[in-house]
Parts: structure tokens; C-alpha cells; sequence
């Protein structure tokens, strides 16, 4: 199967993910969004899309002109039922596309802070597996409610943190894929008035001692969603209007 991630920053891309789909003997493409027109090949030779997340927030459209082009993507392929996981900002896209309402926090949520399932959770074929309550990384300022018909999968005293639209669509606020040399990275370029007053010395030690143990469970997770992902390509997809188009289109 062919795999398409929908990258929006280099030091924000697919992360274990990318390990997780190599395992599982899938090919992988990076789009970097801003800076190439079209994917590296037609849409409909992929069978799952990622979508990851960036230091851009969903209402900056007229900053970042081809937000306003991938949301539109991102509901076609949503309404076709391709296989999506969002990822942070793409997990805020998707629901933004299934017009859910996507906000600015009261403050932002950056490091490591527990989630807990749902009830909703217990036989969801990607969420399935992972522990009730468990300890995630995070970095985030702008948080989304439940799209309509859309099902809860997992919330903290901040926000919603994940939910499953569909039998094909899932979104995760917190960093599954996030590599120890990409929380460097985001270290170094951490701005305060966007990130809060960070312990920058504090979560460089919390991260050393959790990425292992945090890189398994997104790798985990990853790999069910391409499961599923691959069970649906073998079944005939509903006519598409995604056939030979692009963000930009």
C-alpha cells in the first residue's frame, strides 16, 4: 500500500510513523505542503493519508493561503472515505473540515500530560490496545470540540483529545509521532508568547526519560491505523471526487 503524509514543516514530519509504515512494508511519500503544488503522485494511488501538524493554526488562512486549499482536501478525502489519521494540527483540520469548531486554549499545552480513554475507545480498531490512562507529549494552543456523529476516544481536563469520525477517519491531538530529535528541534524554536513559559531544561530531561516507551505506542498506533487501512483497499471504494486532484485545484 501506498502511504501519503501531509507535512506542513520539515522538523514536523511523519516521525515514527514513517517507522511504522516501513515495517509493515508500505511505501511512504512526504508532501511538504507550502512549498510543493502537487503530491508525488495522483491521489488515488494512496491508500492512507497522514496528516501531521506545524506552527500554523487553522484560522490562519490568510497568512497561509494553501491551509485554505489542503482543508478543502481534507474534506473530500474525509467524504470519500480514505483512511486519514490528523495528527496536532491535522487532527484540528479534520475536524475543522467536518465543521467541528476549532479554538484558541485559555492557555497552551506543551509537554507531557495524561490522557484517558473514553468509554467509547474499548473495541475501536486503532485505540485498541492502549492503556486507559497514559502519559502523552504534547504541543498545542488550539484545541477542537466532536464533529457531529463523530465518536470521543480519549480527553484530558484540557480538551478532547482524539476522536474517530466515520469508520475511516481519526484524529489525535497529542504528538504520537514525535521523535526525540524533532522535541529538540521545537525546543530550540519554542516562542514564548506562543508556547507559554516553558521549562525548557525540565521537559528536555522529561523527554529523555519517556520518548522509548512513547516512540512504541505512536509506532503501535500507527500500525493499526494502516491496518485498517489496508483491509480497506481490498474492498471497492465508493465513486471519489478525489481522482486526480490536489490542494490546490
Amino acid at each position: 500500500m501506498r502511504v501519503l503524509s501531509l507535512v506542513h514543516q520539515p522538523d514536523a514530519a511523519s516521525g515514527v510513523f514513517a517507522d511504522a509504515s516501513a515495517q509493515a512494508g508500505h511505501a511512504l511519500d512526504e508532501w511538504l505542503v507550502p512549498r510543493r503544488r502537487e503530491p508525488p503522485a495522483p491521489l488515488e494511488e494512496y491508500g492512507a493519508v497522514l496528516v501531521f501538524g506545524g506552527a500554523m493554526h487553522v484560522d490562519q488562512e490568510d497568512r497561509f493561503g494553501w491551509l485554505r486549499d489542503e482543508l478543502r482536501l481534507i474534506r473530500r478525502l474525509a467524504g470519500d472515505g480514505v483512511p486519514l489519521l490528523g495528527v496536532c494540527l491535522g487532527a484540528q483540520l479534520l475536524a475543522k473540515a467536518l465543521d467541528a469548531p476549532v479554538r484558541r486554549m485559555p492557555s497552551p499545552e506543551v509537554g507531557w500530560f495524561d490522557v484517558e480513554l473514553s468509554p467509547e475507545a474499548a473495541g475501536d480498531s486503532v485505540f485498541d490496545g492502549l492503556p486507559e490512562r497514559f502519559s502523552t507529549f504534547q504541543w498545542h494552543s488550539y484545541g477542537f470540540e466532536l464533529p457531529a456523529g463523530a465518536v470521543p476516544l480519549a480527553r484530558n481536563d484540557r480538551c478532547l483529545q482524539a476522536f474517530r469520525a466515520g469508520d475511516s477517519a481519526w484524529a489525535i491531538q497529542f504528538h504520537a509521532e514525535v521523535t526525540r530529535e524533532a522535541v529538540g528541534d521545537w525546543l530550540r524554536s519554542s516562542r514564548p508568547e506562543d508556547d507559554g513559559a516553558l521549562d525548557l531544561e525540565r521537559l528536555r530531561l522529561e523527554t529523555a526519560e519517556r520518548i522509548e516507551g512513547w516512540n512504541a505506542l505512536g509506532k503501535g498506533l500507527c500500525g493499526r491505523f494502516l491496518e485498517v487501512a489496508a483491509a480497506a483497499a481490498t474492498r471497492p471504494r465508493p465513486a471519489a471526487t478525489t481522482r486526480a486532484t490536489s490542494p490546490r485545484s
